[in-house]
């Protein structure tokens, strides 16, 4: 049974099984399948968000007490996204408790980001449903912990995109221009390259498992190039 399998990993105990398996249940399963459309995790997902950025903020409010909304805010925003999800989905095991359809298995969607995200949001839904709140709670203060000191410490890397259009708009209002110039490996397993230009010039590149994060690399070259990021 899955639900047993998420005690396992989450040291939690269930009580409703169904709802686990709908909570790792992609939706091309129940396309394939022909099942209602409340036996995938979108529902859960959407319960478990709420969950996930309540447990981020109490961290943050009580790890950061002169800390204002904004700067909170933005730390959040940061540990909540699909890259640092997945991560620690991967980590704990859960990817591999995912059900998809037989192409799309195929084609390597249980290795996506977005998926695995969205499968540990639902799976935090599946434990609220089950009044485990505080439980879950507290495995999120320890798994979001050091993610969370790690935003805060190199903030920059994280938020290079906003930080480098803040700086080119101030001063010429133009925008810095992303393109991607390669996408290289197996299909669920690719690595995508992204040039970053500024007045119509390259200033640098970047590479990542998702065009979002070779972004992010490439900006984070360009505000160092720039000068739109000091190091002390």
């Amino acid at each position: 049974m899955v639900n047993k399998e998420v005690e396992k990993i989450f040291g939690i105990e269930t009580v409703n099984a169904d709802n686990y398996k709908y909570a790792l249940t992609h939706p091309s399963y129940i396309k394939d399948n022909d099942l209602p459309y409340t036996e995938c995790y979108e529902r859960l997902e959407f319960l478990g968000d709420a969950v996930l950025k309540l447990a981020v903020s109490n961290i943050l409010y009580k790890e950061y007490p002169k800390y204002t909304e904004g700067q909170m805010s933005k730390i959040r925003s940061i540990v909540v996204s699909d890259n640092i999800l997945a991560k620690i989905a991967n980590e704990i095991g859960l990817d591999k408790l995912i059900i998809a359809g037989v192409h799309d298995t195929k084609q390597g969607i249980k290795k996506l980001e977005s998926v695995t995200a969205c499968s540990l949001e639902a799976t935090l839904g599946a434990y609220f449903l089950d009044g485990k709140f505080h439980e879950v709670m507290n495995f999120l203060d320890k798994v979001l912990h050091e993610y969370i000191i790690d935003v805060d410490k190199n903030f920059e890397k994280f938020n290079a995109k906003a930080i480098l259009q803040e700086y080119t708009q101030g001063l010429t209002k133009e925008t810095p221009v992303y393109n991607l110039v390669e996408s290289k490996g197996a299909e669920h397993n690719k690595t995508f390259v992204v040039e970053v230009s500024y007045r119509g010039e390259v200033v640098a590149q970047g590479e990542g498992k998702t065009k979002k994060e070779a972004e992010q690399h490439a900006a984070y070259s360009a505000c160092e190039k720039l000068g739109a990021i000091k190091h002390e």
